[in-house]
């Protein structure tokens, strides 16, 4: 029973913090708030479009990683668009103020070709907002990010692989080795 409290009172404690491990696996939850892109500073969440995702729009990204390596994303926005179909992918770098900054789509197995560029290989977070402009998605696969090499979630005016890139969020993703 005090082992049982104490892995509870454990886990509500990791949980306040934002990232943890435990036996079972490791977690991280980030979120943030879009901002206008600006040269001078640097924001963890931006906004490049703000008909879409307007400034002051919201994120929340959680990732679950299993000791067998097995990960879980799980993405949740508030005040974009109603009623839309956005895109999402994890991308592999941090977000800038130059749309293109976060590097094209993290991939479990890297290639260019059309092959590679599936639901299967890579973090597809896609939703439609609601009529009160909320939307969240769950992506799960059986393969953990590699260490250093997922670093944002992009946001795409479109689902699938085409769309531009609307607004970017930094996360800072882990990986194993």
């Amino acid at each position: 029973m005090v082992a049982a409290i104490y892995a509870g009172t454990l886990a509500a404690a990791l949980f306040a913090t934002g990232s943890g491990s435990t036996a079972h696996g490791s977690w991280l939850e980030t979120s943030g708030v879009f901002s206008v892109p600006s040269t001078s500073s640097t924001s963890k969440a931006v906004a490049y479009d703000r008909d879409l995702v307007p400034a002051g729009a919201r994120i929340k990204v959680r990732q679950f990683t299993s000791a067998n390596g097995a990960t879980t994303v799980e993405l949740r926005v508030t005040g974009v668009k109603p009623n839309h179909l956005f895109g999402v992918h994890v991308h592999q770098k941090a977000c800038a103020a130059d749309p293109k900054a976060a590097g094209m789509h993290y991939q479990n197995a890297p290639g260019t070709d059309a092959a590679h560029t599936t639901k299967d290989n890579e973090i597809w977070l896609d939703f439609k907002s609601s009529a009160r402009g909320t939307g969240s998605s769950v992506a799960k696969h059986s393969w953990a990010f590699r260490k250093g090499e997922a670093g944002s979630v992009v946001i795409h005016s479109e689902p699938g692989t085409k769309g531009a890139r609307v607004a970017c969020f930094t996360v800072p993703f882990r990986g194993t080795s």
